[in-house]
């Protein structure tokens, strides 16, 4: 029998799944990943550890699925977007710690870009905002404050990736410096129609096209690995966690949806052949290619989700474990008026507000830990279905239901808030590991192993459902609390721009 293996590099730990034919998940091996905080709003990640841990569970994960790795037909890479790595052409070595994608230190940058008039521009070529949260001002940033960095990049001695183009990179020993569309459309550098870097961006960013990667189809037989516990695999998907995630969720006809329940919340919807802007602060990225196809998607990205709940523990110390919250919030039949915006890092999509602040509304002195733990569910659900209405706005069709995944998405009565809050089915995948999936999937497509997408959807399979269990007035309500509590969160500039 053939297996697959997927990488699956997050923001909080890597992991390797093997995966039989049926997709079902075999073998696993998981490790956490240290999460550096220099500054206030920087994140950073060590890309030796990167490396490291996804060999290490690699290889725990052929063992824990009782084969040899002679019998994996391919590879599949998914990884945390955005995040930002430049290393050493000759050497391989990083100049810097990787920037991750949640970092807010370039702010200011996208700041004085959008004072110069240049978002409509940057939103026409790649369908997307000017934001911290993309790769481009990350890349100009290490250019510009590591020492000599600049020069070494114009002499072509410097290799810029994400996470997925460095694990590449190190399972072939350099021999192929290459990233798919799905991820090079989230650096602010793709022309989101030609698929190609594009000149003019990179001049307005002042960086240098020799140190960018080789842009490939999200399904192709790219080589085989060189080292590690994976040598003589072929690699055969490269996928953003998020086109991952909708890969494996089977969101392969136009208006299928899913969302993602992780350290953030990525909800993104099939548009088609064709990328399709948005009027509603949403962000048109690039979702799979194979071959001659190509699949784009609406995307809202909400930047706080299960952290808020990591926040609830750690910061408040509320609960002991993540999975405590869902008794806790159960306790009581209501939030008692209170409202939570867990804007912890500031407010992604639709209002992409990165001055806007955590905010806890409604407090009273009847106010209990319980409510405010139901409040942060609510947050996440809120947070969510304000994708959801943006979404419905620039459809032609509204969403008629939302496949779900992800850590958090294990939390029913979560599910249950955000099929209340949305008005629609609530659809939780079987398989829970579904960004591992999608770049399994991927690689047996490119492989062979699967002949269409048609074959996969028919693997795919629903777990639970959850149906709306509130009345429209009363969702009507709740919506109404969430958006004035949003609007105590924004930033005094966002309140100004309207």
């Amino acid at each position: 029998m053939a297996h697959l293996l997927a990488l699956d590099q997050g923001t909080t730990s890597s992991r390797a799944i093997v995966f039989d034919e049926s997709l079902t998940p075999i073998g696993v091996g998981q490790r956490d990943l240290t999460q550096h905080y220099p500054r206030p709003g920087w994140v950073e990640h060590d890309p030796a550890e990167i490396w490291s841990t996804q060999t290490g569970t690699s290889a725990e994960a052929i063992a824990d699925a009782g084969i040899e790795a002679s019998s994996i037909a391919a590879v599949g890479i998914t990884n945390q977007r955005e995040t930002t790595i430049i290393w050493d052409r000759s050497t391989g070595e990083p100049i810097h710690n990787a920037i991750v994608w949640q970092d807010r230190r370039t702010a200011p940058h996208c700041d004085r870009l959008r004072a110069g008039g240049l978002e409509p521009l940057f939103q026409e070529r790649t369908g997307l905002l000017l934001d911290a949260y993309f790769s481009g001002t990350k890349i100009a940033w290490l250019l510009d404050k590591v020492p000599g960095a600049r020069a070494r990049a114009e002499r072509g001695e410097l290799c810029f990736g994400t996470v997925d183009s460095w694990l590449a990179w190190k399972l072939t020993a350099g021999a192929r410096h290459i990233t798919d569309h799905s991820n090079a459309s989230r650096t602010l550098l793709m022309n989101l129609r030609t698929l190609a870097w594009d000149d003019e961006l990179l001049g307005i960013l002042n960086i240098p096209r020799a140190i960018l990667p080789e842009i490939v189809p999200s399904a192709s037989l790219y080589a085989d690995a060189t080292t590690g516990p994976l040598k003589g695999a072929p690699i055969g998907a490269i996928a953003g966690d998020q086109q991952a995630a909708t890969f494996g969720q089977a969101c392969f006809r136009p208006g299928q949806a899913k969302n993602t329940y992780g350290t953030g919340c990525f909800l993104l919807v099939n548009t088609g052949p064709e990328p399709r802007a948005s009027t509603n602060r949403l962000i048109s990225t690039f979702g799979y290619s194979h071959a001659d196809t190509r699949t784009y998607c609406l995307e809202g990205s909400v930047f706080v989700a299960g952290a808020i709940i990591q926040w609830l523990r750690d910061g408040l110390g509320i609960i002991r474990r993540a999975d405590e919250i869902e008794h806790l919030a159960a306790s009581v039949p209501d939030t008692g008026g209170v409202a939570l915006v867990p804007a912890l890092t500031g407010l992604g999509a639709p209002h992409w507000d990165p001055g806007a602040r955590g905010t806890i509304t409604g407090i009273t002195r009847g106010t209990t830990a319980a409510h405010i733990a139901r409040a942060a569910l609510e947050g996440i659900a809120q947070s969510a279905a304000d994708l959801v209405q943006a979404m419905d706005a620039d459809l032609a069709a509204p969403i008629t239901e939302l496949r779900v995944d992800g850590g958090a998405a294990a939390n029913d009565l979560l599910m249950q808030l955000q099929a209340d809050t949305i008005g629609r089915p609530v659809v939780r995948a079987a398989v829970a590991e579904t960004t591992a999936l999608g770049a399994a999937a991927l690689a047996g497509l490119a492989s062979g192993l699967y002949t269409s997408t048609d074959q996969i959807a028919s693997i795919w399979n629903a777990g639970r459902t959850f149906e709306p269990a509130i009345d429209d007035a009363g969702r009507a309500e709740a919506r109404d609390r969430w958006a004035d509590a949003v609007g105590r969160a924004l930033s005094r500039d966002r309140v100004a721009r309207g």
